[in-house]
């Protein structure tokens, strides 16, 4: 290997630090924790699928996935997201279980980046399924269980953007006539790329009217209020019926009291293709951009052949340390003992005795340190063992 590139890594992959994965392990551990608390059950899935399965049902874009090949000759992807796979259980392993099924995960994705793109091609996620329940109360409840998990975590300035593709899909029909025209429409808001989106209104051969609730599509962000506006938009019955669930959701929401963390987002649209009504995300004070992510999605369980309403989230853990990080304090650790040669065994005696109290201990025999003073300023407690006296040292 070329010396220039001994110490560069594949694309879109990071190294993950000890400070970093401290937090990070601490982030995760909080949200498992809450996320049991809730019945939800875990569950791991392989790294690698068929693309011809998961690959296709995870809507991902082809040139986002990973791929090689089995010494069989069939195409493998690594899962570009959990939502997929876990479909793909409840469809077959599962496919007997009393529903409704909550499931929860932890693990990696892989997602392909182009190189100006600056994001990772790989990130850990933990997650939510609740899969076999079709009511607002299904909804409701993970988005209260993502708001529950990101206050465990520690995340205590975030808000949560409630939309309904199913109006955004209803709405841009009407207006346009068919789904490819909807689809180019679709792509700006989900880039939010507004000044491209009306700009494109512009060209198009519409009447002021039609032209005028295109615009105000991306004016529908803000209370509930909105609503009663964005009824006023639509007609077709499928738009009508996505607002109505959209008001049986807050109405729930507002009865658990978590309606002052949410904003009704009529324009958002999502990543994954598979969402069929309910969607939201997370964002955190200080990021621009989501730090999770869900919605419902009643067609995917179609593509392994098994028809079953779902819903479920996912937050993204390397987003949620960096956010958590930006407000956290230098880390100390616990304790170290400094010991010579002559007093080892008393060094570890004392170890052996304040780890069975749950503390974490770092030995440090004296002559393998430089700098005494230095590195022994990252701990909180410093025990010197050092001399021939018999005496335990002084805690620094």
């Amino acid at each position: 290997m070329s010396k220039l590139f001994m110490f560069e890594k594949p694309l879109g992959m990071r190294d993950t630090l000890p400070e970093l994965y401290q937090l990070k392990r601490q982030v995760k551990d909080a949200i498992s924790s809450e996320v049991s608390l809730w019945g939800y059950e875990p569950i791991e899935t392989p790294t690698l699928e068929f693309y011809e399965t998961v690959g296709a049902a995870s809507a991902t874009l082809d040139q986002q996935l990973f791929k090689l090949l089995d010494q069989q000759g069939n195409t493998l992807v690594l899962r570009p997201d959990m939502t997929a796979p876990i479909a793909r259980i409840a469809a077959s392993t599962l496919n007997q279980a009393d529903r409704p099924l909550r499931l929860t995960y932890d693990a990696p994705v892989f997602r392909a980046q182009q190189r100006e793109g600056g994001k990772p091609a790989e990130f850990e996620q933990v997650g939510v399924e609740l899969i076999g329940d079709q009511s607002s109360s299904a909804d409701a409840e993970v988005i209260s269980l993502m708001m529950a998990s990101l206050e465990r975590a520690g995340t205590a300035s975030y808000r949560i953007a409630v939309g309904h593709i199913g109006f955004v899909n209803a709405l841009l029909r009407e207006v346009l006539g068919n789904d490819e025209r909807a689809g180019r429409f679709r792509r700006y808001l989900y880039e939010k790329n507004y000044v491209g989106f009306r700009q494109e209104v512009e060209k198009l051969p519409l009447s002021s009217i039609d032209k005028r609730r295109l615009f105000q599509l991306l004016r529908l962000k803000g209370g509930p209020e909105i609503l009663s506006q964005a009824d006023e938009l639509v007609e077709s019955a499928e738009a009508k019926e996505a607002l109505q669930q959209l008001n049986n959701l807050i109405s729930i929401l507002e009865s658990y009291d978590l309606s002052d963390k949410l904003i009704i987002d009529l324009n958002l649209v999502m990543h994954m293709s598979y969402y069929t009504g309910t969607v939201f995300e997370a964002y955190s004070e200080g990021l621009g951009y989501p730090v999770g992510s869900g919605g419902r999605y009643d067609q995917l369980l179609d593509q392994f052949d098994h028809h079953e309403p779902a819903t479920g989230f996912g937050l993204r853990l390397d987003r949620l340390t960096e956010a958590l990080g930006k407000e956290k304090e230098p880390v100390t650790k616990d304790t170290c003992l400094i010991f010579s040669h002559d007093r080892r065994k008393e060094a570890m005696q004392k170890a052996k005795q304040l780890r069975q109290d749950g503390q974490a201990v770092v030995m440090q025999e004296l002559t393998g340190v430089k700098d005494v003073d230095a590195y022994s300023a990252q701990f909180q407690d410093v025990i010197y063992y050092i001399g021939t006296n018999g005496n335990g040292g002084a805690s620094k």
